[in-house]
């Protein structure tokens, strides 16, 4: 499996300067770059940096909203720098609903999943705990949606921290999974004291048994092991960074 880096992360410091943000995240060690926004560089200058830095653009985070009303120029720009998965990353709660809205929703995801589809990429939808939450029929929602849309048209990319949060079995949920999952976000979770919120950290600093995540994404097939912090305590490239040498140190990653 190589190993990505999902730029949400260190949106702040991509903001003051994209491009050197990705010198250093290549300097770290990581294959590959998952966007979440572009800054101010054209496709042409990004392809090129990427090139430079012998980084993978794998993938894109592209919201609800992008896929609605800019889909095309979300297609120009991904096929110039070479990426394959297009994902919605999130939704709204307005843009959630009763089993009717998510219906719908469902029936949109077919949609861009069959237009993606012949630009050549593949669709994917990240989680977060909300899918858990509800139900149609006997079935999360989270569920329900991969039953409802064939996997030819969205495949899973399972944010496992999320996973463990909505208080599933990651290594459940991996197996359930296998053959349609190529892209795993490796998310660390601890819990504070009593009334303290729980908060994503640093690989290997969490409650997640990683190890162990990591040998089932193996076996299930996943492509590329994604690298996200939602919020960092510490500055996120230094964050990003403990967490690409927790991955080396345990054996997942060249040093």
């Amino acid at each position: 499996m190589k190993i990505g880096l999902q730029l949400y992360t260190v949106r702040d410091d991509t903001a003051r300067d994209f491009a050197g943000t990705l010198r250093q995240v290549a300097e770290m060690g990581y294959q590959g770059v998952e966007f979440a926004g572009y800054g101010d560089l054209s496709a042409g200058e990004m392809r090129d940096l990427l090139r430079e830095l012998k980084l993978e653009a794998f993938g894109s985070h592209v919201s609800l909203d992008r896929l609605e009303h800019h889909i095309d120029e979300e297609i120009e720009y991904l096929k110039t720098v070479g990426a394959k998965y297009v994902v919605c990353p999130y939704l709204m709660p307005e843009q959630r609903g009763d089993e009717a809205a998510w219906r719908a929703l469902f029936e949109k995801f077919r949609g861009y999943g069959e237009r993606l589809s012949r630009e050549g990429f593949v669709f994917a939808y990240h989680n977060h705990d909300f899918e858990f939450e509800g139900r149609i029929g006997d079935d999360y929602i989270f569920d329900a949606m991969y039953k409802t849309v064939d996997p030819s048209l969205l495949q899973v990319e399972m944010d496992i921290g999320w996973v463990q949060f909505a208080g599933q079995d990651p290594l459940a949920y991996i197996a359930k999974y296998a053959g349609r999952l190529p892209l795993l976000h490796l998310k660390d979770f601890r819990k504070g004291a009593p009334g303290e919120p729980i908060d994503t950290v640093e690989l290997g600093r969490g409650d997640l048994a990683l190890q162990d995540i990591i040998a089932a994404a193996a076996a299930a097939g996943t492509e590329w092991l994604v690298v996200e912090q939602d919020r960092c305590a510490n500055p996120p490239l230094e964050s990003v960074r403990t967490s690409i040498e927790w991955l080396k140190n345990n054996g997942h990653l060249s040093a």
